[in-house]
């Protein structure tokens, strides 16, 4: 039976939490501030929205990107490879053996352990003990994009929410109260998938959170009284 490894998440739960996250903190950044300079809940809600779409769509086309480049550079190294096994298979099977030994194998049972696992697929053998890739770690841009992108808008909407559910007059509060309830809901659930210390990682994102809010709370204040 195979055994599932917490690693396995890693892909899809970075891209999972930093969505969520950024989603959470924006938008309810986004509307703390405006709501600071004093307008009607419509104007909020419509900010909040549009920063809704513009940072789901944002999310994906950044995560999109940026894994996209991580990928063209683990193909790259992967060409090279399968290029240095063409014309130099004696001098990559020395390679690999030595970075065995750099392990702690003897050089004979490293260069044993070398020549069999160049028998059987010398490039996945080099891409592993290598290049450090493996199908667990490879770059999913379409994957990233995606699960970014859902899960930052499924954190926009919470503070969304409050906005419509608030009495105008205690729209901020209810608004804070409810990112930073989401955000520990969050630091907690990741903590729990990845097996991380779960109070560590509710304080981080609660207190970057807090700074967020206040900031822009601030900002919106200020730019309401001059206009």
């Amino acid at each position: 039976m195979k055994e599932k490894h917490l690693v396995e998440r890693v892909g899809w739960l970075r891209a999972a939490i930093m969505g969520a996250n950024d989603g959470i903190v924006s938008i309810a950044s986004l509307v703390v501030g405006v709501a600071a300079a004093n307008p009607a809940r419509g104007d909020v809600l419509l900010a909040g929205i549009a920063g809704l779409m513009a940072g789901a769509m944002s999310m994906a086309a950044g995560e999109y990107v940026s894994v996209s480049s991580q990928a063209d550079t683990e193909k790259a190294d992967l060409a090279r490879e399968r290029h240095e096994h063409e014309i130099d298979p004696e001098g990559e099977l020395i390679e690999l053996a030595g970075i065995y030994q750099s392990r702690g194998l003897e050089a004979k049972l490293a260069m044993d352990v070398a020549r069999q696992m160049m028998a059987k697929d010398g490039i996945a053998a080099h891409a592993r003990d290598e290049l450090g890739l493996s199908p667990v770690n490879i770059a999913q841009p379409l994957q990233a994009a995606a699960t970014s992108a859902l899960m930052f808008a499924l954190g926009a909407a919470l503070p969304l929410l409050a906005v419509l559910w608030a009495p105008v007059n205690a729209m901020i509060p209810a608004v804070g109260a409810a990112a930073l309830l989401a955000l520990a809901i969050l630091g907690g659930f990741g903590a729990h998938i990845g097996g991380a210390p779960k109070v560590r990682a509710i304080t981080r994102v609660v207190f970057w959170g807090v700074v967020a809010m206040v900031a822009t709370a601030l900002i919106g204040r200020l730019v309401g009284a001059v206009v």
